[in-house]
């Protein structure tokens, strides 16, 4: 697309035979000014000047006759039907068409330097916001309308027009290959949104514009009319932009996507203290914001890494003030009394030995009779950053840098545009940055063995995936994975060599053969539930099941097996033993969907996408306590609503075979 700059020396000199420009005045009672408007016209040298009568109720068309243009009526209403009228009635020697208005409100002394234009351009539009008088004269629905406008055009098409002014001329072939559809007023829209499509020589000019000069605005004039315009502006831009065929690479749905998801993360920001009434509802508000820009976002084709980080980074920064989850306050205790020389394995929050060491938010710790079930280096991390500050702010950025570090492997390997499903994603944003869990640090060098193993790094990949699972228990079946799948003679140093990290930050916890380093007598670890599947589902056969969770290691174990005897990709294996695990368990918060959301990356499962959304239905736990109802499990409807896009979406992928990329 060219946008062609006036050479000044053609403006003495038409650059067409003016008996070949043809004009077209649409007109709704105009009587007061269509005589002025068509002697303006006669004076710039055209006589082929066609007024469109549409349905005036007045002397209109009497009046442009006795001026001397030939009047055509069109009664049924609509600034763009009255325009297709006037082209039907154009004759074959007609090579460019020119559009004004009738209430005499275009500057028409500036059609020389249109009729200059023609020799470089194929569309010349009048730009009244050239000028401050211009923009004076606009009333504030022009202006704004204007602006969005053009706006608008320019993200989802990628050229910035000045104004969307009615004066305009443009050869009549260009308009031929535009192929209007538009009957009402988005006509001027249409008209430059398909101008830019079909590749049209683009010129702007600088003209003056005054306040209508007779008459009523049909549009402008009152609120319902300018209300009516707007709407059919935007709905015009929407069909159109839908309609291109590069849809999925326009700047439009990169800049929506992006808004929404810096839009919603704002939303949200207040509203992370989930113990008050109605905070939930206002958060799914916000969640539900950045969610369209997450799904929008599917579509993207391209993706510029300035683009791709900036958006990834602030979305983040957004969420760090936000109010955290209640998990992140027994991480500042157990960081902190370990630097006292307690260790949290031993001793929990409530234990009377600690009693003169609590802090002002000691009471926002949960499960306060439960010692520490996070491993060992955790446990160090915890404390090596209480040792600098137990500051909310920096264990979140401290869980943020290791979500940006993943951010920056996966993007590494798939490229911006695949990593968007991890980056942009609501569930990955909010759980790090905003309620301030730990998962990414589990989640990071998990990503890192896999990429290693890929590489056939088998050492490098083992210590990784060993500090994984020295972070979080659930990464050890991926362990003995990585062992086997290596050279199967070593496998029991590639295991080892894994083992080492759990093992060396185990030491350190472990006194007088006492290594107890899950506390499975509490009620949390004995017979917690939180939003299960599986197990919700074998309790409605089988009530005792609700007092044993360890019973689920069984079928876990034994799938553990079998995946370990039939996968050969690490990401298969990762996305069945994780979609396994999520299932079976008895305890399942939303932030735990997170470990599955890399291997999406590769494999672009839909059930991840899905429940990416949908495992926000977590969140109605919370609400219902903060009204008083401390019964911690979901009803059967919304146990449904969170679980099933996952497994639908995920087996869909998994025995259908489906692309989803072929959708788009």
């Amino acid at each position: 697309m060219i946008g062609v700059k006036l050479n000044q020396s053609l403006l003495n000199h038409n650059c067409c035979e003016l008996s070949r420009v043809f004009t077209i005045v649409p007109a709704l009672n105009e009587e007061a000014t269509i005589g002025s408007v068509i002697e303006s016209l006669q004076s710039s040298g055209l006589t082929n000047i066609y007024v469109v009568d549409n349905g005036s109720s007045d002397r209109t068309a009497f009046e442009a006759h006795s001026a001397g243009a030939k009047v055509f009526s069109e009664p049924l209403p609509g600034y763009g039907r009255a325009c297709w009228h006037g082209l039907q009635q154009l004759p074959d020697e007609c090579d460019w068409i020119l559009f004004c208005d009738g209430d005499g409100s275009d500057d028409l002394s500036k059609l020389p330097e249109f009729f200059a234009a023609t020799q470089n351009a194929d569309f010349i539009l009048g730009n009244r916001r050239a000028s401050a008088s211009g923009r004076a004269a606009l009333t504030a629905a022009q202006n704004f309308g204007n602006w969005l406008a053009t706006l608008l055009i320019g993200w989802g098409w990628g050229y910035w027009y000045r104004d969307l002014g009615p004066l305009r001329l443009i050869r009549r072939s260009a308009l031929e290959k535009i192929q209007m559809r538009d009957r009402s007023f988005g006509w001027t829209v249409e008209m430059q949104a398909k101008a830019v499509d079909c590749g049209l020589k683009i010129c702007e000019i600088p003209v003056g514009y005054r306040h209508r000069q007779g008459g009523r605005s049909k549009i402008s004039g009152t609120l319902k009319g300018s209300f009516n315009a707007g709407r059919i502006i935007l709905a015009t831009l929407g069909s159109l932009y839908w309609q291109r065929k590069d849809f999925f690479r326009s700047p439009l749905l990169q800049w929506l996507s992006s808004l929404l998801l810096i839009v919603g993360a704002v939303l949200i920001i207040p509203h992370g203290d989930f113990q008050q009434a109605g905070t939930v509802p206002r958060f799914w508000l916000g969640i539900g914001v950045m969610g369209l820009g997450f799904v929008l976002s599917w579509g993207l084709r391209d993706i510029s890494s300035a683009w791709f980080w900036s958006v990834t980074i602030l979305t983040r920064l957004l969420l760090l003030p936000m109010y955290p989850g209640d998990d992140i306050w027994r991480y500042l205790w157990e960081g902190y009394i370990q630097n006292l020389g307690f260790s949290p394995y031993s001793l929990p929050p409530n234990a009377s030995e600690l009693i003169p060491y609590r802090t002002d938010w000691w009471a926002l710790i949960n499960h306060l009779d439960t010692s520490a079930i996070y491993p060992p280096l955790t446990q160090l991390g915890f404390r090596a950053l209480a040792l600098i500050s137990t500051s909310v702010l920096l264990f979140k950025l401290a869980f943020v840098l290791a979500d940006l570090g993943v951010c920056w492997l996966l993007s590494k390997t798939w490229g911006d545009r695949q990593t968007l499903l991890y980056a942009w994603n609501p569930l990955v944003i909010y759980s790090f940055a905003g309620g301030g869990h730990y998962d990414s640090w589990f989640i990071l060098p998990l990503v890192a063995g896999w990429l290693a193993f890929e590489r056939r790094y088998w050492a490098w990949s083992a210590l990784l995936i060993g500090l994984s699972v020295a972070i979080k228990w659930m990464s050890l079946p991926i362990l003995v994975f990585l062992a086997l799948q290596g050279r199967r003679k070593y496998a029991p140093l590639v295991f080892l060599l894994g083992m080492l990290p759990m093992l060396a930050t185990a030491f350190g916890f472990c006194h007088d053969s006492n290594c107890s380093l899950i506390p499975t007598t509490s009620t949390f670890v004995s017979h917690g539930r939180s939003a299960e599947f599986i197990p919700y589902l074998i309790s409605l056969v089988w009530y005792p099941s609700t007092q044993s969770n360890w019973i689920y290691a069984i079928p876990l174990g034994l799938i553990a097996i079998a995946l370990l005897w039939h996968c050969r990709s690490f990401v298969n294996f990762v996305e069945w033993y994780f979609f396994a695990l999520l299932t079976l368990s008895p305890i399942v918060h939303a932030w735990y969907f997170t470990w599955s959301i890399p291997s999406a990356v590769a494999t672009r499962n839909l059930g991840v996408r899905w429940v990416s959304l949908s495992a926000f239905v977590y969140f109605i736990l919370k609400h219902r306590q903060s009204l008083g109802n401390f019964d911690w499990r979901l009803t059967p409807l919304e146990r449904y609503w969170l679980w099933l896009p996952f497994l639908i979406g995920f087996l869909w992928i998994k025995f259908c075979g489906k692309n989803v990329e072929d959708d788009y």
